[in-house]
């Protein structure tokens, strides 16, 4: 069932790694373009016509937005156990992420002061899939460290048939202003140019297929972008203390997903690495997602043999994944060597689903390779800095020579002038 490798060599790895900033298809790029460019040019008309052509629902920009009641009457709906459940994720969440907030610096030296301000987005878009599932986790992991920021507008789209009474829940519990029943490329395009009901938003937050991703992808630059995210990974390292049947149920776990889902064991055990494929057939024969998990596993899973846990970690820094789970006896020792990855879970009872749904951390990773340069998404996706300088006629004078003589340096005889000129006053 999985790609079974050994390394060393490390070479056997590059067939299976992602590769880091590949373009989408050309045909998804060339659909997704025409409807970013329709709905930046005809606005709500352009929506509702990809909406109904795409969804096969056809709303009128009236019936978009969801109100506060109905997302009250929601509330109503939720059976008792999964809002507490709801409402301790957005405690634990907002708990961890405020631990996050920059307050800004000053700098005092004679004649001069410098100031770092630290001020929130005026506005998020907060996209939230709405297809094989629903997805509420997705709207506390997005909205709540955004609400900690303190973004004035927090804005959801959600597919219609996203907006279930469960993530309509999460949405109110979690902060968000609005929401607006409206999904795919169409959505992004929306959110990032506005149309007369929906408005242009800053920054625009949150999962989606390929098509979502790639509308993101071209809007971004006239609105910030969390990142480009890809299909979910885990990496589970594996010694000889590990059971098997936990490290098969974690790599189910993430194959459910869907099937570009990516699911690496990374194991010193021959012993596991035997028994892996049969407790993967064995458990798989019981799970509801059997069919989507078998495809992932089959096309994306895949077991490396190593001699040692440092080749292990190099096979996970190597391949710089968005989950990674550390199933070894003393797993602390091995937090701090591993350098390329979106989120650690460490020892056999964190699988990754605690940091899904519960444990605070967003669950919002860099995929596809770029955890080796991108974080989780925090507050700090959610706030600017602004730097604030301040001289005095003094302070001035004494750095105008090299002021001046760095901006003829460059050619620039104006910024040159600008500082002599003042320098110069009695």
């Amino acid at each position: 069932m999985l790609t079974r490798l050994q390394a060393p060599p490390y070479d056997v790895l590059t067939p299976h790694l992602p590769k880091i900033g590949a373009a989408a298809d050309p045909a998804t790029a060339q659909a997704v373009g025409a409807i970013v460019a329709d709905v930046r040019a005809r606005g709500d008309g352009a929506v509702r016509e990809h909406a109904r052509r795409l969804d096969g629902v056809d709303l009128a920009p009236e019936e978009w937005e969801l109100s506060v009641a109905r997302c009250r009457e929601g509330l109503g709906r939720v059976p008792r156990p999964v809002q507490a459940a709801l409402e301790l994720a957005v405690a634990r969440v907002r708990a961890y992420h405020e631990r996050q907030v920059e307050a800004g610096f000053t700098v005092r030296t004679p004649g001069a002061k410098l100031v770092m301000r630290v001020v929130p987005l005026d506005s998020v878009g907060i996209y939230v899939p709405g297809g094989k599932a629903a997805y509420p986790s997705t709207v506390i992991m997005n909205a709540v460290p955004a609400a900690v920021a303190g973004v004035g507008d927090i804005i959801m789209a959600t597919p219609p048939g996203g907006a279930s009474d469960v993530v309509l829940t999460a949405a109110r519990l979690a902060g968000v202003h609005r929401i607006f029943r409206v999904g795919g490329p169409q959505a992004i395009a929306a959110l990032a140019y506005g149309t007369a009901t929906i408005p242009r938003v800053d920054k625009i937050v949150g999962p989606g297929n390929r098509f979502v991703t790639e509308a993101k992808r071209q809007v971004a630059g006239a609105v910030g972008i969390d990142m480009l995210a890809g299909p979910t990974e885990v990496l589970v390292i594996a010694d000889r203390t590990a059971a098997v049947r936990h490290v098969a149920a974690d790599l189910i776990a993430q194959a459910e997903h869907d099937e570009d889902a990516c699911a690496w064991c990374v194991t010193t055990s021959r012993e596991l690495a035997d028994g892996l494929d049969p407790e993967l057939e064995r458990q798989l024969a019981r799970a509801p997602r059997r069919a989507i998990a078998e495809r992932a596993l089959a096309a994306h899973g895949v077991l490396v043999l190593v001699p040692t846990l440092d080749a292990a970690l190099e096979v996970a820094n190597r391949r710089a994944p968005e989950h990674v789970e550390l199933l070894v006896e003393r797993p602390w020792p091995l937090v701090d060597a591993i350098r390329h990855a979106g989120a650690i879970f460490v020892g056999s009872y964190t699988p990754e689903p605690v940091g899904d749904y519960v444990a605070g951390p967003s669950h919002v990773l860099p995929t596809a390779g770029t955890a080796r340069y991108v974080s989780p998404l925090g507050v700090y996706d959610f706030v600017k800095r602004i730097s604030v300088i301040a001289y005095s006629r003094e302070r001035l004078q004494q750095d105008a020579a090299h002021i001046i003589a760095l901006a003829e340096a460059e050619g620039l005889p104006g910024h040159a002038e600008a500082v002599r000129l003042r320098a110069s006053d009695p």
